[in-house]
């Protein structure tokens, strides 16, 4: 039993590796679980700063992994957005003009970000840091939509629940839901911390607390990939 149950959680493991979204979930947890670990190692025990700053520098090379890989996400993108035009099959308004405005904010932070990229590697000639604070921007103001579209969307269901107060569908999307609005507040923070400094918490977070912010996130975002591979929805 021990060993169908460990077989199951390996397959269901590479099931989620073998896509793309996947993938990049479990990179995106393994480059902020080293910001973490490194950022708390370098901050409370100085004799294991040489490690604390490995863990540093291997974060950063996945975060940049992450960047040039996203170099191929903008027509995928772009056809979401084209299929899902202005939301007609939405039966809310609010959600539908939420879900609009949040994928106008992806679509444009794509090339936002590749130009800040190709400026960082002397591809073109820009000014990187405000490519990446626009991108930054673009990234905050997605990570509210979402929210706010999330909200509303559990505001709905906790309504339906109230009428079918055993309906096992709803109660999981309520529960995706939550995730996704735990998910991108923990991003959000972040989002902002990479801002220019002088907006609220710009550029004070420490590494630790920026890893350990992603490491939420990222870990939620894994474990809700891991639900739709294990009902078969990916």
């Amino acid at each position: 039993m021990a060993a169908a149950a460990q077989g199951g959680l390996l397959g269901r493991l590479v099931s989620v590796l073998e896509t793309y979204r996947g993938r990049d979930r479990v990179v995106r947890t393994l480059c902020y679980g080293c910001q973490l670990a490194g950022g708390a190692l370098a901050r409370k025990d100085p004799a294991r700063a040489p490690v604390g700053g490995s863990l540093l520098a291997l974060a950063e090379q996945l975060s940049h992994c992450r960047t040039v890989l996203r170099l191929f996400d903008d027509l995928a993108m772009l056809t979401y957005s084209c299929q899902y035009g202005l939301g007609a099959k939405e039966e809310d308004s609010i959600v539908r003009w939420l879900s609009v405005l949040n994928n106008l904010a992806d679509q444009l932070y794509y090339p936002c970000e590749h130009v800040a990229w190709a400026a960082d590697a002397e591809i073109v000639r820009a000014n990187a840091p405000k490519w990446w604070a626009l991108s930054m921007a673009l990234w905050g103001a997605s990570l509210l939509l979402g929210m706010a579209r999330s909200l509303r969307i559990l505001t709905q269901l906790r309504w339906k629940l109230q009428a079918q107060p055993s309906a096992k569908e709803l109660r999981a999307q309520a529960k995706a839901e939550a995730l996704t609005i735990l998910s991108n507040a923990a991003d959000l923070a972040n989002a902002i911390h990479w801002l220019p400094p002088g907006l609220l918490w710009a550029g004070k977070f420490p590494p630790w607390l920026v890893g350990l912010l992603g490491t939420v996130s990222s870990l939620t975002g894994l474990y809700q990939t891991y639900e739709k591979v294990s009902t078969g929805t990916v």
